[in-house]
């Protein structure tokens, strides 16, 4: 199932939303007449919110899932159900768009992402994606969380569970990344200064965090904090003062790195990791 893009607040998606028929004023929902059984939603003490559900499948999170039940979306045992807060039973049938919905279980992987692979489930032009290194991990169909250029290297999280994706990628949770960036050639003391300083680009004002030379005795090696995720804001950042970026390497990325872990190989996350990750314990 293809991850949904959110319809815009007052407007619709740009798919065609499932049929919904109507008898009179009726609106399917908790204590609502949707009738029982496969015409409706029958209340049980199991019952859960349709946006949690909804994330929980990995469609997409919370909020998502809200936007797409105003936009009558998302149907359950046929009825659509547009009403905030309604609950589902776990035997009901939850669609979307049409395209049953199903939990499962919720798996968390760490991939060191090399070269020559593009960052998406598929691609048009039939370059090679991140998705057949580890077509292996897991018969749940994961996410890549972010990107990463098809030349840069590290670490690139997958899961689909949506609400973490959102928490790891959204820029008012701030997550921190860290770059290896090799150069062209050395990066001069004034240079580094500006960098340090912030420079302006097209799309406006950036600032990394913290900038080092990563060997004192090879200024072409640069380690690079920062928290945007503007699209190619590194490689960017080194074109504005001349400089090209041989090669890309992320090191950190929102509390998980890719130590003992070679280049080309995944990983699922362990326990403790993925609770620090939903805890926000990490930048």
């Amino acid at each position: 199932m293809s991850r949904p893009e959110a319809p815009k607040k007052g407007g619709r998606s740009g798919s065609t939303p499932p049929s919904r028929k109507r008898s009179g004023s009726s609106r399917p929902g908790p204590g609502g007449r949707g009738g029982s059984g496969k015409q409706g939603v029958k209340k049980t003490g199991d019952q859960i919110r349709i946006n949690k559900y909804i994330a929980a499948a990995g469609i997409c999170s919370r909020r998502e899932a809200d936007q797409l039940i105003s936009a009558g979306l998302i149907t359950v045992n046929g009825k659509s159900i547009t009403e905030l807060g309604s609950k589902v039973n776990p035997g009901d049938e939850v669609r979307y768009n049409g395209e049953r919905i199903r939990t499962e279980r919720k798996v968390y992987l760490l991939l060191n992402k090399p070269k020559d692979y593009v960052t998406t489930t598929d691609d048009p032009k039939e370059r090679k994606t991140v998705m057949l290194l580890i077509r292996d991990a897991c018969s749940e169909r994961v996410y890549p969380v972010g990107r990463l250029d098809r030349n840069t290297t590290g670490v690139l999280f997958f899961t689909n569970d949506g609400e973490l994706a959102k928490k790891m990628t959204h820029p008012s949770h701030n997550k921190k990344k860290i770059y290896h960036v090799f150069l062209d050639k050395g990066l001069s003391g004034g240079d580094m200064k500006k960098l340090a300083e912030g420079i302006t680009l097209e799309d406006g004002f950036i600032q990394p965090d913290a900038i080092s030379y990563a060997s004192s005795e090879n200024k072409r090696e640069v380690g690079l904090e920062i928290h945007s995720g503007k699209n190619r804001i590194v490689r960017r950042i080194f074109e504005s003062l001349g400089y090209r970026v041989d090669k890309l390497d992320r090191v950190y990325f929102g509390g998980l790195t890719k130590k003992n872990l070679p280049r080309g190989k995944w990983r699922l996350l362990t326990e403790k990791e993925v609770t620090r990750l939903k805890m926000n314990a990490y930048e």
